[in-house]
């Protein structure tokens, strides 16, 4: 079973190009959460994600509630700079969901609330805002990775 990269509302193309790009590397299938930042056809978009966009699964769903009831058991673990637990003490399983915020905002207070323990965070500097979103993607995504030995990978 794929990790899942579930990106709400992204905003940034180049970013969600990148992230792309790493789920074809990885098999991780890429979720988007509209409504989106960007239109998936703008060059910026395609140029980030390279050749790689024939090799990545990609589902969009309309809003929050279609994505959560389409996977209505998912496993899912949420990022965000608000997060109380470090992203590398979680014990990921193939199938889990990896859930990232917009840019400019992260998820939305709601969702976090809903998430209980499962809301992590990736350490770094007081006073500092974040991380850049595709290179969070690809540290958690790596983490979990890692943790179920790198399935399909060389």
């Amino acid at each position: 079973m794929p990790l899942h990269v579930v990106l709400y509302q992204p905003e940034i193309p180049q970013n969600t190009g990148n992230i792309a790009r790493t789920c074809a590397a990885t098999g991780a299938i890429l979720h988007l959460i509209h409504p989106l930042g960007f239109r998936l056809d703008e060059k910026h978009l395609k140029r980030a994600g390279l050749d790689y966009w024939q090799e990545v699964t990609i589902h969009e769903h309309k809003s929050w509630q279609a994505f959560q009831e389409t996977y209505p058991r998912a496993v899912c673990y949420y990022l965000s700079t608000k997060g109380q637990r470090f992203y590398t003490g979680v014990n990921y399983q193939p199938g889990d969901f990896l859930v990232f915020g917009p840019e400019t905002r992260g998820l939305p207070a709601s969702i976090l609330e809903a998430a209980g323990d499962r809301v992590l965070r990736v350490p770094m500097r007081p006073g500092l805002r974040s991380l850049n979103l595709a290179n969070t993607v690809a540290l958690v995504l790596y983490e979990a990775l890692r943790q179920i030995s790198f399935p399909g990978l060389v």
